[in-house]
């Protein structure tokens, strides 16, 4: 597909005009980010696990009902999206301590959580993405109560699903990270779930030996981030047994070929 104009470029994806009105391609890339951005690297085929483990993800999403962007996989690296209006808002799903939850409150890392906890983001990367309360959204509009409401009621479907299907592939569902967005149709706007997951957004453990198979190999400098990824892809059967690298090895070969 030839390339289009660019709309939009994040810490992990880039954004294209789609080739229909109310369409987006979205690119995934190998940038790996940590701490509000004040840590850069590189993962090498993080994209390639990424667009592949988020379309699964969202798949199965759509088989029981929840509303999303995603429209179909384009090649390893791009999706067809709906275009949508994204909610400043991040909404993570706590079901076992770790992270900023466990240094705000002083649990250890591991506790599992008494119930599951939603929190609230401000998207914007100049204050450092603050938490901030359900106060907080109603007073400064940034979504209605209708709208929150759906999106606490997707989150919580969506993890119920999500700790399950890990579950069975023996990996815990530590937390995670949501987008929605509003969907304009005329005049009326619903909410959708948007952007991506994946274990760039996901804290997930091998429920045997609690090793982390996600973004914190890379924030704590753990070291075997790709193997990690390419490791959930493989136990969701999207990686065929003794073929981990066979999806970077052709995305680097498909680069290279572009590249003369």
């Amino acid at each position: 597909m030839s390339r289009r104009r660019q709309i939009y470029e994040g810490k992990a994806k880039i954004l294209y005009e789609g080739p229909e009105p109310g369409t987006l391609i979205q690119y995934f890339k190998d940038d790996a980010t940590a701490f509000n951005a004040q840590k850069k690297g590189t993962i090498s085929g993080k994209g390639v696990l990424n667009n592949r483990i988020s379309e699964h993800i969202f798949t199965l999403l759509g088989t029981i009902g929840v509303p999303h962007h995603f429209i179909r996989r384009l090649n390893m690296r791009e999706q067809l999206v709906r275009q949508v209006e994204i909610i400043p808002l991040e909404v993570v799903v706590r079901n076992v301590a770790a992270g900023s939850l466990s240094k705000r409150l002083g649990i250890e890392e591991g506790t599992p959580l008494p119930r599951t906890i939603l929190e609230y983001y401000l998207k914007d990367d100049s204050l450092g993405d603050p938490l901030v309360t359900e106060e907080h959204i109603a007073a400064f509009g940034w979504c209605g109560q209708d709208e929150l409401a759906d999106m606490q009621d997707m989150a919580i479907r969506i993890n119920d699903f999500l700790s399950g299907l890990f579950a069975g592939v023996g990996i815990r569902l530590v937390d995670f990270k949501l987008e929605f967005g509003r969907l304009w149709e005329d005049d009326y706007a619903r909410v959708i779930l948007a952007d991506e997951i994946s274990p760039d957004g996901c804290r997930l453990w091998d429920m045997a030996s609690g090793e982390k198979l996600d973004k914190d190999r890379f924030r704590r400098d753990l070291g075997g981030e790709v193997e990690a990824y390419q490791e959930v892809a493989r136990r969701l059967g999207l990686l065929p047994e003794g073929s981990a690298n066979s999806v970077v090895n052709l995305d680097s070969a498909r680069k290279a070929r572009d590249a003369r």
